[in-house]
């Protein structure tokens, strides 16, 4: 029996300034991936989201990145493995404010955005972030990018790992997301973006933006609510892997 996570990237919000669909969003997904208030959020947004995600039963984990409000965490940074690992473990700290208040828990970590390709090549970068949460919680389960270094670093410390596969993301032939600034990074058909799901979750494999055939190991799903269109496809695919036989299912079911 094939089992999947679908997670998405929520509360992203920032004061008077509204990213997403979350409360549409939340509902058809496992998993959420909540900002922190380092690349996006802030305190109300953080206990709102929290709250969506307690009501309809959906798993919360921490979503991390670079202290970059204006570049949305989307800039590379040049910092040490000591800053990184203290920017991770102080997030976690934030948002576990918020779930412990409601008696919840984080069940996972996804870097966000520059961090996440970043550590996903340098071991490193990776080992920082994995021991910031070996060391905040050894049963929190690292959400990385399948045959990355964060995937190994996981691995080496002793943590549970689930493999994440992006949709709508082109791949280049070493395993890792072609940059979004090169021509057909984004797959924007998206019969397209389904097949690929399938076939990745079916046959283990995915099509690199090369033509090249590389193997992927996929217990996540990261789907974008964004957009009026992005709602639709996230319905559209829930809807396709159910009729596959794919069960929806939280990380914690699946690793």
């Amino acid at each position: 029996m094939y089992k999947v996570d679908l997670n998405c990237d929520l509360g992203e919000s920032f004061g008077r300034y509204t990213l997403g669909l979350d409360e549409q969003v939340i509902p058809l997904i496992s998993s959420a991936n909540v900002a922190c208030g380092y690349h996006a959020s802030d305190p109300i947004v953080m206990d709102q989201t929290i709250s969506m995600a307690k009501e309809q039963g959906i798993c919360v984990g921490a979503h991390p990145g670079f202290p970059d409000l204006m570049g949305f965490g989307r800039r590379n940074m040049n910092v040490s493995p000591k800053e990184a690992k203290a920017y991770v473990t102080y997030q976690l700290g934030a948002l576990y404010g918020f779930c412990k208040s409601k008696g919840m828990e984080i069940s996972h970590v996804k870097p966000h955005g520059a961090l996440y390709n970043m550590a996903g090549k340098d071991y490193e970068l990776s080992k920082a972030i994995c021991e910031a949460i070996y060391e905040f919680d050894p049963n929190i389960i690292l959400l990385g990018l399948s045959g990355s270094q964060m995937i190994q670093a996981a691995n080496d410390m002793g943590l549970r790992v689930a493999r994440e596969f992006f949709a709508d993301r082109a791949y280049e032939e070493d395993g890792s997301l072609v940059a979004r600034t090169k021509p057909g990074a984004m797959i924007t058909d998206e019969e397209i973006a389904i097949w690929r799901v399938v076939k990745g979750i079916k046959e283990g494999c995915v099509t690199a933006i090369t033509g090249k055939e590389i193997p992927v190991k996929i217990d996540s799903i990261c789907v974008h609510g964004d957009g009026e269109k992005a709602l639709a496809f996230v319905k559209k695919i829930r809807a396709t892997l159910e009729s596959e036989g794919i069960t929806i299912c939280p990380l914690k079911d699946i690793v």
